[in-house]
Protein backbone atom coordinates (compact mmCIF):
# COMPACT_ATOMS: atom_id res chain seq x y z
CA UNK A 1 0.00 0.00 0.00
CA UNK A 2 1.59 3.46 -1.04
CA UNK A 3 1.64 6.37 1.69
CA UNK A 4 -1.43 8.40 0.78
CA UNK A 5 -0.06 10.91 3.65
CA UNK A 6 2.97 11.16 2.00
CA UNK A 7 1.60 11.68 -1.22
CA UNK A 8 -0.93 14.33 -0.37
CA UNK A 9 2.22 16.08 0.86
CA UNK A 10 4.33 16.21 -2.36
CA UNK A 11 3.48 16.01 -5.69
CA UNK A 12 -0.51 15.16 -5.00
CA UNK A 13 -0.70 17.99 -2.92
CA UNK A 14 -1.84 19.75 -5.88
CA UNK A 15 -4.67 17.40 -6.36
CA UNK A 16 -5.38 17.79 -2.81
CA UNK A 17 -6.09 21.07 -3.16
CA UNK A 18 -8.42 20.56 -6.37
CA UNK A 19 -10.60 18.52 -4.46
CA UNK A 20 -10.97 21.43 -1.89
CA UNK A 21 -11.28 24.43 -4.94
CA UNK A 22 -13.47 23.54 -8.35
CA UNK A 23 -14.47 20.16 -6.76
CA UNK A 24 -15.94 21.73 -3.47
CA UNK A 25 -17.56 24.87 -5.46
CA UNK A 26 -18.61 23.28 -8.73
CA UNK A 27 -20.83 26.18 -10.02
CA UNK A 28 -19.47 28.94 -7.63
CA UNK A 29 -21.62 28.21 -4.84
CA UNK A 30 -22.55 24.68 -4.15
CA UNK A 31 -19.90 22.81 -2.85
CA UNK A 32 -19.37 18.52 -3.74
CA UNK A 33 -18.80 15.74 -1.34
CA UNK A 34 -17.12 13.49 -3.74
CA UNK A 35 -17.69 9.57 -2.13
CA UNK A 36 -15.12 7.10 -2.73
CA UNK A 37 -17.38 3.39 -2.17
CA UNK A 38 -15.42 0.41 -1.38
CA UNK A 39 -18.49 -1.14 -3.77
CA UNK A 40 -19.10 -0.83 -7.47
CA UNK A 41 -22.18 2.10 -7.92
CA UNK A 42 -24.53 -0.85 -8.77
CA UNK A 43 -24.43 -1.87 -5.26
CA UNK A 44 -27.57 -2.07 -3.23
CA UNK A 45 -26.26 0.21 -0.60
CA UNK A 46 -25.21 3.08 -3.01
CA UNK A 47 -28.96 3.71 -3.72
CA UNK A 48 -29.24 4.42 -0.42
CA UNK A 49 -26.36 6.49 -0.50
CA UNK A 50 -27.68 8.47 -3.10
CA UNK A 51 -30.57 9.06 -1.50
CA UNK A 52 -29.26 9.89 1.61
CA UNK A 53 -27.43 12.49 -0.63
CA UNK A 54 -30.43 14.12 -1.86
CA UNK A 55 -31.73 14.84 1.60
CA UNK A 56 -28.51 16.76 1.89
CA UNK A 57 -28.92 18.53 -0.94
CA UNK A 58 -32.79 19.65 0.02
CA UNK A 59 -31.79 20.43 4.12
CA UNK A 60 -29.15 22.79 3.02
CA UNK A 61 -30.86 24.62 -0.17
CA UNK A 62 -28.35 23.51 -2.66
CA UNK A 63 -25.09 24.44 -1.11
CA UNK A 64 -24.06 21.11 -0.46
CA UNK A 65 -24.10 17.71 -3.59
CA UNK A 66 -23.07 14.79 -2.55
CA UNK A 67 -20.67 12.36 -5.46
CA UNK A 68 -20.66 9.30 -5.21
CA UNK A 69 -17.27 7.17 -7.26
CA UNK A 70 -16.78 3.95 -7.81
CA UNK A 71 -15.22 1.61 -6.13
CA UNK A 72 -11.21 2.25 -7.46
CA UNK A 73 -11.87 5.71 -8.79
CA UNK A 74 -9.48 7.45 -6.83
CA UNK A 75 -7.50 4.75 -4.87
CA UNK A 76 -8.07 1.14 -4.29
CA UNK A 77 -10.82 0.13 -1.92
CA UNK A 78 -8.29 -0.67 0.87
CA UNK A 79 -6.66 2.50 0.64
CA UNK A 80 -10.19 4.54 0.72
CA UNK A 81 -10.05 5.84 4.48
CA UNK A 82 -6.53 6.94 4.03
CA UNK A 83 -7.40 9.04 0.87
CA UNK A 84 -10.15 10.64 3.15
CA UNK A 85 -7.62 11.40 5.80
CA UNK A 86 -4.92 12.65 3.12
CA UNK A 87 -7.88 14.87 1.21
CA UNK A 88 -7.20 13.23 -2.00
CA UNK A 89 -11.00 12.76 -2.11
CA UNK A 90 -13.44 14.49 0.63
CA UNK A 91 -15.20 11.25 1.45
CA UNK A 92 -15.28 7.43 2.00
CA UNK A 93 -18.57 4.91 2.15
CA UNK A 94 -17.17 1.46 3.71
CA UNK A 95 -17.47 -0.47 6.79
CA UNK A 96 -15.92 0.47 9.47
CA UNK A 97 -14.43 -2.71 10.86
CA UNK A 98 -12.27 -3.10 7.20
CA UNK A 99 -10.06 -0.38 9.67
CA UNK A 100 -9.63 -3.18 12.62
CA UNK A 101 -5.62 -3.44 10.95
CA UNK A 102 -5.71 0.45 12.44
CA UNK A 103 -7.56 0.40 15.43
CA UNK A 104 -9.11 -3.02 16.82
CA UNK A 105 -12.05 -0.61 18.15
CA UNK A 106 -13.11 -0.77 14.56
CA UNK A 107 -14.83 -3.68 14.73
CA UNK A 108 -16.95 -2.97 18.01
CA UNK A 109 -18.56 -0.39 15.67
CA UNK A 110 -18.55 -1.91 12.08
CA UNK A 111 -19.36 -5.61 13.29
CA UNK A 112 -19.63 -5.96 16.81
CA UNK A 113 -18.87 -9.60 16.45
CA UNK A 114 -21.60 -11.95 17.60
CA UNK A 115 -23.78 -9.17 19.19
CA UNK A 116 -20.79 -7.67 20.90
CA UNK A 117 -21.33 -11.39 22.78
CA UNK A 118 -23.90 -9.74 25.00
CA UNK A 119 -26.69 -10.00 22.27
CA UNK A 120 -27.14 -6.59 20.56
CA UNK A 121 -29.19 -6.94 17.49
CA UNK A 122 -29.21 -4.11 14.75
CA UNK A 123 -31.86 -1.79 16.89
CA UNK A 124 -30.40 -2.08 20.21
CA UNK A 125 -27.03 -1.35 19.21
CA UNK A 126 -28.56 1.65 17.69
CA UNK A 127 -30.45 2.45 21.21
CA UNK A 128 -26.47 2.31 22.55
CA UNK A 129 -24.74 4.27 19.76
CA UNK A 130 -27.69 7.28 19.98
CA UNK A 131 -28.57 6.97 23.99
CA UNK A 132 -26.36 4.77 24.94
CA UNK A 133 -22.87 6.76 25.01
CA UNK A 134 -21.64 5.03 21.78
CA UNK A 135 -21.56 8.41 19.62
CA UNK A 136 -18.88 9.96 21.74
CA UNK A 137 -16.94 6.84 21.81
CA UNK A 138 -17.50 6.50 17.93
CA UNK A 139 -16.84 10.32 17.71
CA UNK A 140 -13.18 9.44 19.68
CA UNK A 141 -12.26 6.57 17.42
CA UNK A 142 -11.22 8.81 14.76
CA UNK A 143 -8.85 10.01 17.22
CA UNK A 144 -7.81 7.13 18.12
CA UNK A 145 -6.67 5.86 15.15
CA UNK A 146 -5.11 8.77 14.17
CA UNK A 147 -7.20 10.13 11.25
CA UNK A 148 -8.37 13.36 9.72
CA UNK A 149 -12.11 12.08 9.79
CA UNK A 150 -15.65 12.56 10.48
CA UNK A 151 -17.74 9.91 10.82
CA UNK A 152 -21.22 9.06 10.13
CA UNK A 153 -22.84 5.97 10.59
CA UNK A 154 -25.19 5.85 7.78
CA UNK A 155 -26.41 1.94 6.62
CA UNK A 156 -27.21 -0.33 9.79
CA UNK A 157 -27.73 -3.85 8.81
CA UNK A 158 -28.26 -7.14 10.24
CA UNK A 159 -28.75 -9.88 11.27
CA UNK A 160 -26.17 -11.24 8.24
CA UNK A 161 -27.25 -14.69 6.42
CA UNK A 162 -24.75 -17.11 6.98
CA UNK A 163 -24.24 -17.68 3.52
CA UNK A 164 -24.06 -19.73 0.22
CA UNK A 165 -23.17 -23.28 -0.07
CA UNK A 166 -22.96 -25.57 -3.33
CA UNK A 167 -24.36 -28.42 -0.95
CA UNK A 168 -26.51 -28.79 2.16
CA UNK A 169 -24.25 -28.82 5.37
CA UNK A 170 -25.93 -30.22 8.40
CA UNK A 171 -22.50 -29.87 10.70
CA UNK A 172 -19.37 -27.86 11.56
CA UNK A 173 -17.52 -31.05 9.40
CA UNK A 174 -19.26 -29.81 6.49
CA UNK A 175 -18.68 -26.52 6.99
CA UNK A 176 -15.13 -27.18 7.32
CA UNK A 177 -14.77 -28.84 3.90
CA UNK A 178 -15.20 -24.98 2.58
CA UNK A 179 -13.41 -22.58 1.38
CA UNK A 180 -15.62 -19.50 2.65
CA UNK A 181 -15.68 -16.00 1.84
CA UNK A 182 -15.78 -13.72 5.18
CA UNK A 183 -15.72 -10.57 6.33
CA UNK A 184 -11.85 -9.29 7.53
CA UNK A 185 -11.49 -8.03 10.93
CA UNK A 186 -12.67 -10.09 13.94
CA UNK A 187 -15.19 -11.35 12.25
CA UNK A 188 -13.32 -13.39 9.48
CA UNK A 189 -10.75 -14.35 12.27
CA UNK A 190 -13.19 -16.07 14.45
CA UNK A 191 -14.08 -18.46 11.55
CA UNK A 192 -10.49 -19.59 11.13
CA UNK A 193 -10.62 -19.80 15.01
CA UNK A 194 -13.02 -22.51 14.56
CA UNK A 195 -11.10 -24.02 11.08
CA UNK A 196 -12.97 -22.69 8.64
CA UNK A 197 -10.62 -21.47 5.66
CA UNK A 198 -12.36 -18.22 5.84
CA UNK A 199 -11.04 -15.38 2.58
CA UNK A 200 -11.75 -11.54 2.62
CA UNK A 201 -12.54 -10.09 -0.68
CA UNK A 202 -14.50 -7.17 -1.60
CA UNK A 203 -17.89 -7.78 -2.80
CA UNK A 204 -17.30 -7.65 -6.80
CA UNK A 205 -14.42 -9.90 -6.33
CA UNK A 206 -16.77 -12.76 -5.00
CA UNK A 207 -18.63 -13.61 -8.03
CA UNK A 208 -16.10 -14.31 -9.75
CA UNK A 209 -14.34 -16.07 -7.48
CA UNK A 210 -16.80 -18.60 -7.52
CA UNK A 211 -16.72 -19.14 -10.74
CA UNK A 212 -13.00 -19.72 -10.70
CA UNK A 213 -13.03 -22.16 -8.09
CA UNK A 214 -10.87 -19.70 -5.64
CA UNK A 215 -13.36 -19.90 -3.11
CA UNK A 216 -16.55 -22.48 -2.66
CA UNK A 217 -18.79 -20.84 -0.52
CA UNK A 218 -19.27 -17.25 0.60
CA UNK A 219 -21.59 -14.65 2.64
CA UNK A 220 -22.37 -10.65 1.74
CA UNK A 221 -24.78 -9.53 3.43
CA UNK A 222 -28.44 -10.61 3.05
CA UNK A 223 -30.91 -11.35 0.32
CA UNK A 224 -31.28 -8.58 -1.47
CA UNK A 225 -27.42 -7.44 -1.81
CA UNK A 226 -26.73 -11.20 -2.38
CA UNK A 227 -29.01 -11.45 -5.39
CA UNK A 228 -27.61 -9.02 -6.22
CA UNK A 229 -24.17 -9.76 -6.68
CA UNK A 230 -25.04 -12.93 -8.71
CA UNK A 231 -24.76 -15.52 -6.07
CA UNK A 232 -27.61 -17.66 -7.30
CA UNK A 233 -26.20 -18.23 -10.27
CA UNK A 234 -23.14 -20.28 -8.75
CA UNK A 235 -24.69 -21.65 -5.25
CA UNK A 236 -28.17 -22.73 -4.35
CA UNK A 237 -28.03 -23.74 -0.73
CA UNK A 238 -28.65 -20.28 1.01
CA UNK A 239 -28.61 -20.35 5.51
CA UNK A 240 -29.74 -17.08 6.61
CA UNK A 241 -28.94 -17.59 10.18
CA UNK A 242 -25.60 -16.77 11.70
CA UNK A 243 -23.61 -14.85 14.49
CA UNK A 244 -21.01 -13.54 12.77
CA UNK A 245 -22.52 -10.04 11.87
CA UNK A 246 -25.93 -9.74 13.92
CA UNK A 247 -24.99 -5.97 13.39
CA UNK A 248 -23.46 -4.32 10.84
CA UNK A 249 -22.89 -0.70 9.60
CA UNK A 250 -21.99 0.98 6.54
CA UNK A 251 -20.48 4.16 7.39
CA UNK A 252 -19.63 8.30 5.66
CA UNK A 253 -16.16 9.18 6.22
CA UNK A 254 -15.64 12.99 5.50
CA UNK A 255 -12.52 14.41 5.73
CA UNK A 256 -11.52 16.83 8.45
CA UNK A 257 -10.81 20.11 7.05
CA UNK A 258 -13.45 19.85 4.39
CA UNK A 259 -15.80 19.26 7.12
CA UNK A 260 -14.30 21.91 9.45
CA UNK A 261 -15.10 24.39 6.78
CA UNK A 262 -19.21 23.90 5.91
CA UNK A 263 -21.44 26.27 7.62
CA UNK A 264 -23.22 24.89 10.67
CA UNK A 265 -26.48 24.09 8.50
CA UNK A 266 -24.58 21.79 6.25
CA UNK A 267 -23.25 20.01 9.37
CA UNK A 268 -26.38 19.99 10.98
CA UNK A 269 -28.03 18.87 7.35
CA UNK A 270 -25.55 15.78 7.23
CA UNK A 271 -26.41 15.22 11.02
CA UNK A 272 -30.04 15.07 10.10
CA UNK A 273 -30.29 13.14 7.02
CA UNK A 274 -27.43 10.45 8.74
CA UNK A 275 -29.59 10.27 11.83
CA UNK A 276 -32.93 9.68 8.63
CA UNK A 277 -31.13 7.49 6.59
CA UNK A 278 -30.24 4.85 10.13
CA UNK A 279 -33.92 4.31 9.85
CA UNK A 280 -35.01 4.60 6.12
CA UNK A 281 -32.06 2.07 5.45
CA UNK A 282 -33.68 -0.83 7.95
CA UNK A 283 -37.22 -0.08 6.89
CA UNK A 284 -35.72 -0.61 3.24
CA UNK A 285 -33.67 -3.46 3.78
CA UNK A 286 -36.59 -5.46 6.01
CA UNK A 287 -39.16 -5.60 2.84
CA UNK A 288 -36.62 -5.68 -0.09
CA UNK A 289 -34.87 -8.68 1.76
CA UNK A 290 -38.31 -10.07 1.88
CA UNK A 291 -38.65 -9.52 -1.38
CA UNK A 292 -35.20 -10.95 -2.86
CA UNK A 293 -35.81 -14.14 -0.41
CA UNK A 294 -39.51 -14.97 -2.06
CA UNK A 295 -37.62 -14.24 -5.90
CA UNK A 296 -34.67 -16.15 -5.11
CA UNK A 297 -36.61 -19.25 -3.71
CA UNK A 298 -39.82 -19.02 -6.16
CA UNK A 299 -37.68 -18.44 -9.03
CA UNK A 300 -34.02 -19.23 -9.04
CA UNK A 301 -33.57 -22.72 -7.94
CA UNK A 302 -32.62 -21.45 -4.34
CA UNK A 303 -33.32 -24.01 -1.27
CA UNK A 304 -33.47 -22.02 2.00
CA UNK A 305 -31.76 -24.37 5.08
CA UNK A 306 -31.71 -23.75 8.91
CA UNK A 307 -28.00 -23.36 10.26
CA UNK A 308 -25.97 -26.40 11.67
CA UNK A 309 -27.00 -26.22 15.90
CA UNK A 310 -23.17 -27.06 16.53
CA UNK A 311 -22.44 -23.58 14.57
CA UNK A 312 -23.75 -21.41 17.23
CA UNK A 313 -21.62 -22.71 20.00
CA UNK A 314 -18.54 -23.22 18.46
CA UNK A 315 -18.75 -19.45 16.95
CA UNK A 316 -19.64 -17.73 19.79
CA UNK A 317 -16.91 -19.51 21.40
CA UNK A 318 -14.47 -17.87 19.05
CA UNK A 319 -15.83 -14.53 19.26
CA UNK A 320 -16.30 -14.20 22.86
CA UNK A 321 -12.41 -15.41 23.18
CA UNK A 322 -11.54 -12.72 20.21
CA UNK A 323 -13.43 -9.74 22.07
CA UNK A 324 -11.58 -10.63 25.91
CA UNK A 325 -8.52 -10.20 23.93
CA UNK A 326 -9.10 -7.23 21.84
CA UNK A 327 -10.07 -6.01 25.56
CA UNK A 328 -6.60 -7.12 26.97
CA UNK A 329 -4.33 -5.19 24.69
CA UNK A 330 -6.14 -1.87 23.50
CA UNK A 331 -7.54 0.33 26.32
CA UNK A 332 -9.89 1.60 23.93
CA UNK A 333 -11.54 -1.13 22.84
CA UNK A 334 -11.74 -2.46 26.48
CA UNK A 335 -13.56 1.52 27.32
CA UNK A 336 -15.80 0.77 23.99
CA UNK A 337 -16.87 -3.00 25.28
CA UNK A 338 -17.52 -2.07 28.65
CA UNK A 339 -19.81 0.64 26.80
CA UNK A 340 -21.82 -1.99 24.91
CA UNK A 341 -21.76 -5.14 28.11
CA UNK A 342 -22.87 -2.39 30.50
CA UNK A 343 -25.95 -1.11 27.81
CA UNK A 344 -26.58 -4.89 27.16
CA UNK A 345 -27.20 -5.46 31.09
CA UNK A 346 -29.59 -2.87 30.85
CA UNK A 347 -31.48 -3.02 27.77
CA UNK A 348 -30.78 -6.53 26.56
CA UNK A 349 -33.22 -8.18 29.08
CA UNK A 350 -35.93 -5.93 28.11
CA UNK A 351 -35.57 -6.01 24.38
CA UNK A 352 -35.11 -9.79 24.19
CA UNK A 353 -37.61 -10.72 26.97
CA UNK A 354 -40.17 -8.29 24.73
CA UNK A 355 -39.33 -9.85 21.14
CA UNK A 356 -39.87 -13.49 22.02
CA UNK A 357 -42.99 -14.46 21.54
CA UNK A 358 -43.44 -11.80 18.57
CA UNK A 359 -40.39 -13.87 17.21
CA UNK A 360 -42.19 -17.48 17.92
CA UNK A 361 -45.20 -16.33 16.13
CA UNK A 362 -43.22 -14.60 12.90
CA UNK A 363 -41.59 -18.37 12.47
CA UNK A 364 -44.87 -19.81 13.26
CA UNK A 365 -46.03 -17.52 10.06
CA UNK A 366 -43.01 -17.88 8.29
CA UNK A 367 -43.73 -21.99 8.71
CA UNK A 368 -47.05 -21.59 7.17
CA UNK A 369 -46.49 -20.45 4.06
CA UNK A 370 -43.46 -23.34 3.31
Amino acid sequence: MFNLKTLAKTAAITVAGLAFAPAAFADGHTKVLRIQSVLPTTGDEIKMVRDFGEDVYALTGGSLKLEVLAAGAVVGSRDVLDAVDAGLVEGGFAWTHYWGGKHVAANLFGAPIAGAGVGLDALSFLSWFQYGGGKELYDQLWDEMGVNVKGFMLQPVGPEALGWFSEPIASMDDFRKYRFRAPPGMVGQAYKDIGVASVAMGGGDILPALEKGTIDAAEWCCPVADMAFGFQKVLKHYYLQGLHQVVVNADLYVNGDFYDALTDTEKKALEVAANASLSKSMSYRILANGKALKDLTDNHGVILHDTPADYFPAYMGAAKALLEKGAAENEFFAEVWQSQKDFADVAVPFWAGAQASNAALGKAHADSLK
